[in-house]
């Protein structure tokens, strides 16, 4: 069974449905004991990382969190769910995030021809050999919505990059620790496949 943390972030239904469509039970939870008793657990979200972090520790979700990497439980985050893995972001500033990887997230830069926030399909570039990403090519295309990037302090846990107004990291992987900035969940037969690949985890 798979957890899908609800802590009023959005995005849950969306990622419900694409663990439906590859036959695997998903249920949208915030009872610790429910997530603690899942063979994998999925922290989703879309919106301001102030607010995410806000949220999840108003249910008790930040606890509930350590506890399953603790458990080493496979864990995937998505979009706001990846960057709340990190030490903070520049969209909070003095908002402490999870810290469970080192490094930050960022404000995409002004580049002419481009607008922030980055919505719709990019092509990523895979590195380092992650487990999400096994049957798929390097520059297969991914759906993203977001004005903020994580940039991981060990290089040695990115599994992809992508560009838009510079590279950024696009997924990155530490144990059984699991993360995309883009939403695999709305990235059509790749997505399903990176999603495939982390229920087998």
């Amino acid at each position: 069974m798979i957890a899908i943390i609800d802590y009023d972030a959005g995005n849950v239904r969306s990622v419900e449905k694409a663990f439906q469509k590859l036959s695997k039970q998903a249920v949208i939870t915030r009872d610790p004991q429910v997530i603690l008793s899942a063979d994998h657990v999925v922290l989703p979200g879309v919106g301001n990382f102030g607010d995410a972090m806000g949220n999840l520790i108003r249910f008790g979700m930040d606890e509930v969190i350590r506890d399953v990497v603790k458990k080493e439980t496979p864990f995937l985050g998505i979009c706001v769910g990846m960057q709340l893995l990190f030490e903070g972001s520049e969209e909070s500033p003095g908002v402490p995030g999870l810290g469970l990887l080192r490094g930050t997230c960022r404000r995409f830069g002004t580049k002419s021809g481009y607008k922030i926030p980055q919505i719709g399909w990019n092509s990523i570039h895979l590195m380092n050999d992650g487990d999400l990403f096994k049957g798929i090519a390097s520059g297969s295309f991914v759906y993203f919505v977001h004005s903020y990037y994580c940039d991981a302090e060990n290089v040695h846990t990115v599994r992809a990059v992508s560009e838009y107004t510079n590279v950024f990291h696009a997924s990155v992987q530490k144990g059984r620790i699991c993360a995309t900035q883009f939403h695999p969940e709305k990235s059509g037969d790749t997505g399903l496949q990176i999603l495939k690949n982390f229920i087998r985890l």
